[in-house]
């Protein structure tokens, strides 16, 4: 758009001075404009609200002295007239100014004109500039031209009915002051206002629109940074809240965003090593057995075995991982006893308890059921379970608690090994996050598992959480609803 080719900074001026303008023309149309239609629309407004208080009080035994009070007040003069023309009474603005003196007629013939509309509003000349140019003489300069306005006057009138039912007419009249040589005075003066108000809005525009735009464009100078790949930067405009905030929150997205960077990186390099493992026992094992006479025994083809189905469980782990970061996994909850789920879950490392020393204990205290997708709890506990079990200390021992309140039960899982640091307790959840960042083979899993067990969770809106103390163990936990064991 044509709008966007212009920068923050002289969009910014332009406005300024655009409101400069306006205020400067309704300036000019107020001051001198409408200076006389305004001064007019006042004066009729002073006039009739002197006849409304001379209505409200026209039987009053003291009128006369309201007259004098209201035209001194207004400046003008008041008559009340009868329907003959002959006045009633009178009174006028200054003292010891003679009365101006209406013929009877034109009293009468107001008085008429107003019974038919029972008010009525006019202003009348009250002399002209009569053209006086000697034969042999032309004036020079500018001229009024003949017949212009010198004083004009404001007459209002209204028919009120007294209490003794007699109509009569009341006769306001006020003298309106030419506004022309005020009007030629601001005039000039304004002109002057206008080139000085333009000159420093000008400047004052200049200076906001630098002020405003300036913290603006480095910020966006920086970002150019950080789209290309610069997470180290760091955002230090200043000048005013809203651009301390916006650093404040860019900074943050740029931590953020080195974060997911490195965790990336360390996706990329932990999932290549964990392919390129299994592969080079498959390959290394496949060559033996064909080059080597004899090698083809039951338990290298079993090394081959293992390492397919490892590399098939890690496959099956990304994309699953995939399908609940993208919410594409649905889950199918039912009510079934969980206590039972894991003592089968329990049940499947015999060999490794056999085989390696393992020490699994489950504590519980009573049966429990819940009502959850469990293929996917028992894909939780197991991924936890194997978690410590890779983690767990030189006595190989793991514990599973199982802890029951009220409306919720608790399951942890608890090893022996060296525990995690406060700080780094939040990112364990991560995919491939380590403590030590030295890439551990597994002993069971993919390195995938606590991520899983993170989306599943928050899927079935769990709580769950990790509490450790570095050299003490790690004990990782989670809560369900629980329901009663009949429906």
């Amino acid at each position: 758009m044509k709008a966007d080719r212009f920068s923050i900074k002289w969009k910014l001026y332009a406005y300024l001075i655009g409101f400069v303008g306006i205020m400067l023309i309704i300036l000019w149309i107020f001051q001198v404009v409408s200076l006389e239609r305004f001064y007019k629309g006042i004066k009729t407004s002073s006039i009739k609200k002197a006849a409304y208080t001379i209505v409200k009080n026209i039987d009053h035994e003291e009128l006369d002295q309201l007259l004098e009070r209201l035209a001194s007040q207004n400046d003008m003069e008041v008559k009340i007239v009868d329907a003959t023309g002959q006045v009633l009474y009178e009174a006028t603005g200054a003292p010891g100014e003679r009365i101006q003196i209406i013929p009877r007629n034109d009293l009468y013939a107001y008085y008429h004109k107003t019974l038919e509309g029972g008010e009525a509003l006019s202003f009348i000349n009250e002399e002209d500039i009569r053209p006086f140019i000697h034969e042999d003489r032309a004036f020079i300069g500018k001229m009024p031209p003949y017949g212009e306005k010198v004083m004009e006057s404001l007459i209002y009138t209204q028919m009120v009915t007294m209490n003794n039912g007699v109509q009569v007419m009341l006769f306001l009249t006020t003298r309106l002051t030419p506004v022309q040589a005020t009007v030629d005075t601001l005039r000039v003066q304004l002109i002057y206002i206008t080139l000085i108000l333009l000159v420093v809005a000008i400047l004052i525009a200049l200076f906001i629109s630098k002020k405003i735009s300036k913290p603006i464009m480095k910020i966006t100078h920086t970002a150019g940074e950080l789209g290309k790949g610069n997470y180290n930067i760091v955002f230090e405009g200043t000048g005013y809240r809203e651009i301390r905030e916006l650093n404040d929150t860019l900074n943050y997205a740029a931590r953020e965003l080195s974060k997911v960077e490195t965790l990336r990186r360390e996706l990329v390099a932990n999932v290549s090593h964990d392919l390129r493992t299994p592969l080079t026992m498959i390959i290394g094992y496949g060559e033996m057995i064909r080059d080597l006479p004899g090698e083809d025994t039951p338990d290298n083809v079993q090394v081959i075995i293992d390492e397919a189905s490892r590399l098939s469980m890690l496959v099956t782990d990304l994309l699953e991982l995939s399908k609940l970061q993208d919410g594409e996994m649905t889950l199918s909850f039912k009510r079934f006893n969980l206590t039972q789920s894991i003592k089968e879950i329990l049940e499947r490392y015999t060999k490794l308890i056999e085989q390696q020393g393992y020490e699994l204990n489950f504590l519980y205290e009573e049966e429990v059921y819940i009502e959850a997708d469990e293929l996917k709890i028992s894909q939780v506990l197991y991924n936890l379970i194997n978690n410590a079990i890779n983690y767990t200390g030189l006595d190989k021992k793991v514990t599973i608690r199982q802890l029951v309140t009220r409306d919720q039960v608790k399951i942890e899982i608890i090893d022996t090994g060296e525990g995690i640091d406060k700080e780094q307790q939040p990112y364990v959840w991560e995919r491939y996050y380590k403590i030590d960042k030295t890439h551990k083979r597994a002993q069971i899993g993919t390195g995938l598992g606590l991520s899983i067990v993170k989306n599943i969770l928050e899927q079935h809106h769990a709580m769950y959480g990790v509490v450790s103390e570095k050299g003490k163990g790690s004990n990782f936990w989670f809560e369900l609803n629980r329901r009663s064991k009949e429906r």
